[in-house]
């Protein structure tokens, strides 16, 4: 019984320890927009701001960044992130799909592939994108910018999706074909609901690798008026210092999207869940 007590206190404390360690850093993210300068650049800080402001906020919503206003950066950023959530998740559905289901030559050689293709640093693959861009006529675009990042997302989307397709019993395709569905319309009523929870999880990460990306976005376009908004934080540091209370105050607007759209998808993945237990 003491035993038991000692290991459930140390799993709740390292648990603790971890969220503390998590979410301290978008505490004092969030904390310093608010606080005015005399108190972020004080030798005694606060948790709290003694006197909270919105001059932060105001000066990068308001303000102009470079000439440039706020919301054309937002607009960027939400593009590039839309198009490769909906292009990476059909794209790993459909072939998520056919390495799960069917037999066919080179298989295992192409899956073993998508797991090479995300060993490699991505360092390493920003020249060679830039002269393949380059020839394209897709650099400083948003398009190209865009099949980069799905080239980024599929492969794991792929990987995290065959999970769930090959743990769709064939009995439930079978009874179907049975009833007189065809190919498409089993797809649609019964494989796609079932494997809708792994398909909000990568959308999850798709999303977050298109609008937190920095390398590419910031080697592949020239102009500002496309750039994205973790390029615009660039703006804020200078020569003669860094403007930390709008840094904070751009941080926390950046990472507001991305909370808001882990908790929309976070109730349809569970309700997924749900309905995939019982028809199961």
């Amino acid at each position: 019984m003491k035993r038991s007590l000692t290991r459930r206190i140390v799993l709740n404390g390292t648990g603790l320890l971890v969220f503390v360690c998590a979410v301290f850093p978008v505490f004092w993210m969030a904390s310093t927009a608010f606080k005015p300068n005399n108190e972020i650049f004080s030798t005694t800080p606060k948790p709290f701001p003694s006197h909270p402001t919105l001059e932060h906020f105001d000066l990068v919503l308001n303000g102009g960044i470079a000439e440039v206003s706020f919301w054309e950066y937002f607009r960027n950023s939400a593009i590039l992130a839309l198009v490769t959530v909906v292009a990476s998740s059909l794209l790993a559905l459909l072939a998520a799909t056919a390495v799960a289901r069917f037999r066919f030559r080179f298989r295992t050689t192409f899956l073993i592939m998508l797991l090479v293709v995300q060993m490699v640093p991505l360092e390493a693959l920003v020249i060679p994108l830039f002269l393949d861009l380059k020839k394209l006529d897709l650099l400083n675009t948003l398009p190209g910018l865009a099949i980069v990042y799905i080239g980024f997302a599929v492969p794991f989307a792929i990987w995290m999706l065959r999970g769930f397709v090959a743990a769709v019993p064939r009995e439930l395709e079978e009874a179907a074909a049975i009833d007189g569905a065809g190919p498409v319309r089993t797809f649609f009523k019964v494989m796609l609901p079932l494997v809708a929870p792994g398909l909000v999880a990568t959308s999850i990460f798709s999303f977050i690798t298109a609008w937190n990306e920095f390398i590419f976005a910031f080697t592949f376009l020239d102009d500002q008026e496309k750039y994205t908004l973790p390029i615009m934080l660039q703006f804020f540091f200078g020569r003669s210092g860094n403007a930390w209370g709008p840094i904070m105050a751009a941080s926390t607007l950046l990472t507001i999207p991305v909370i808001a759209f882990f908790l929309l998808v976070q109730r349809r993945m569970v309700s997924g869940l749900t309905a995939g237990a019982v028809k199961g």
